[in-house]
């Protein structure tokens, strides 16, 4: 990748940026299926297929022994970017433009019972996007600044056959703009006006075309009294969600959906002495639903899972209570944080009968190959905490050493029915860093929990440790040229997300190192 900066004069500077990145396929630090897929696989192995005519039969045996790397993962991405500012004393505008291209694939959900399928989809990606942004100070005692923001993007996204032939299209356009107007005592109101359309084309697409439309009106205002801080903030916001499809398509809903959305914070902090501040926040937030969680109906290839939606799903309400605790001095730094989250018609998917799926399926003659996944608006609790630190422990010579870590917990609840499914496990990672005015390193380790609360139709995940390890050298004075070597999962682990979709068919990437060059003209 590179990186350039121009000034063409006192008040204007360019920038242009462009970067390429081929990958093969992922390395990993086991086999690619989880020790009971790859028993179910075995076992399957060795029952007679009677496979349908014209498809292959499928290698069982084949799927259990799959480790070292995993197939269908490789990828090859490019971006370039340009942008130009004027800078004035009393203001500044600036225009960019960036271009996104991505080839890659997504791990194949290997089949490891009898009437299990296999696909080996690609996904190709091209985005285009230009932003503006632009603001004025007003040098009055009521407005002390006026802030515009514009963007908008084209995004267009093709699934591919495992020979190429596009499968499924999927379109997305997108339009924002925002208005701020920054008072000259602390806060700040404006208007935010968001489009987008949506367009998926294929027998395979598993959403309509649609189009959402949001206008929201916010505020968020600030007091100061030295020691004691508050700060407060609403916001209001429309939203029409419209399934745009086709006449007689009896793959989906077609209508509209209207929002009324208002939501509110207020926040607390008091200095206890110089170096602590306690602090707590309320809220209550609400949320209109996406249009993927109305009206989806299909398999979905980046999730391996068919996905049926609700377009009778309201309005999603939390309300939420976070106390912060904050302590910052000389040399040392801790920051930690502990909410509780109360929610109504939370949008929460879950594994249910295949029957569900072909019911949903048979008016439009397709078949449910793919694990059923059906949304369903419940009452939800949630609560955790989060805590991060570092304390420098010494100098060496012209070396400060530092170590640092970080824990964070996430319980989550659906009322009547038990955990919510693929909440992230509980984490903790410790690290120590050297560092000079040229040289660095730091070694680090992160451990994941076990999760011990998963839903009914969840498989186990287990635990695991990484290491990582990075070194930096400016051999130069002038410090332009920077080597870096750097290695993730020393130990090649077998990680898993309990979070992803493919965890038992995908770990994570195995032992990493990268070598990198950065010079700076």
């Amino acid at each position: 990748g590179a990186a350039a900066d121009a000034r063409i004069t006192e008040q204007i500077v360019v920038h242009a940026d462009g970067s390429y990145l081929k990958t093969g396929d992922l390395h990993i630090g086991g086999f690619a299926l989880t020790p009971e897929r790859r028993a179910q696989a075995r076992a399957t192995s060795l029952i007679p297929q009677l496979p349908a005519p014209g498809e292959d039969p499928i290698d069982f045996a084949g799927n259990a022994a799959i480790r070292d790397t995993l197939p269908n993962t490789a990828s090859e991405t490019w971006t370039a970017g340009l942008g130009a500012a004027l800078i004035t004393d009393t203001g500044n505008l600036g225009i960019s433009y960036s271009h996104y291209d991505s080839l890659y694939g997504v791990p194949i959900r290997y089949a490891a019972l009898p009437g299990q399928g296999q696909e080996s989809p690609r996904i190709d990606i091209v985005q285009n996007r230009v932003d503006l942004r632009a603001a004025v100070e007003t040098g009055g005692n009521l407005l002390k600044e006026i802030r515009l923001r514009v963007g908008a993007a084209d995004y267009r996204q093709f699934e591919l056959e495992p020979d190429g032939a596009i499968a499924t299209t999927f379109l997305n356009k997108g339009f924002e703009r925002r208005l701020e107007i920054v008072q000259a005592s602390r806060g700040a109101s404006g208007v935010q006006f968001s489009n987008r359309e949506f367009d998926a084309i294929g027998d395979e697409a598993f959403v309509p075309r649609s189009a959402t439309a949001q206008t929201g009106i916010f505020t968020q205002q600030q007091v100061d009294f030295g020691a004691f801080k508050a700060e407060a903030g609403a916001r209001y916001e429309i939203t029409d969600v419209q399934s745009r499809a086709l006449p007689g398509d009896a793959r989906f809903f077609s209508g509209r959906r209207h929002f009324q959305a208002l939501s509110a914070a207020l926040g607390a902090s008091y200095a206890v002495t110089e170096h602590v501040r306690v602090g707590i926040n309320l809220s209550h937030t609400e949320r209109a639903p996406s249009a993927e969680e109305l009206f989806a109906n299909g398999a979905h290839a980046g999730t391996q899972a068919y996905e049926l939606g609700n377009p009778g799903f309201g309005l999603e309400k939390s309300d939420g209570v976070e106390a912060t605790l904050h302590i910052h001095g000389d040399g040392y730094s801790l920051d930690t944080s502990a909410y509780y989250n109360t929610f109504a018609n939370y949008v929460a998917d879950g594994q249910v009968d295949q029957s569900v799926c072909e019911a949903a399926a048979a008016p439009s003659g397709r078949t449910v190959d793919l694990p059923c996944f059906q949304s369903a608006a419940v009452d939800a609790r949630y609560y955790g905490f989060e805590i991060d630190g570092s304390v420098k422990l010494l100098d060496i010579g012209d070396y400060a050493v530092n170590l640092d870590g970080l824990g964070d917990y996430v319980h989550a609840t659906i009322v009547g029915r038990g955990p919510v499914p693929r909440i992230p496990a509980g984490r903790v990672l410790a690290g120590i860093e050297a560092q000079s005015d040229r040289v660095s390193g730091r070694i680090e380790a992160e451990h994941v929990f076990a999760p011990r609360r998963i839903a009914a139709f969840e498989t186990p995940t287990d635990g695991y440790t990484l290491g990582n390890a990075t070194f930096s050298v400016s051999p130069f004075a002038s410090k332009r040229l920077v080597l870096m070597l750097s290695a993730n999962n020393l130990f090649d682990a077998v990680a898993r997300r309990h979070a992803s979709f493919l965890k038992d068919f995908a770990p994570l990437a195995g032992r990493d190192i990268r070598v990198t060059a950065r010079f700076k003209l």
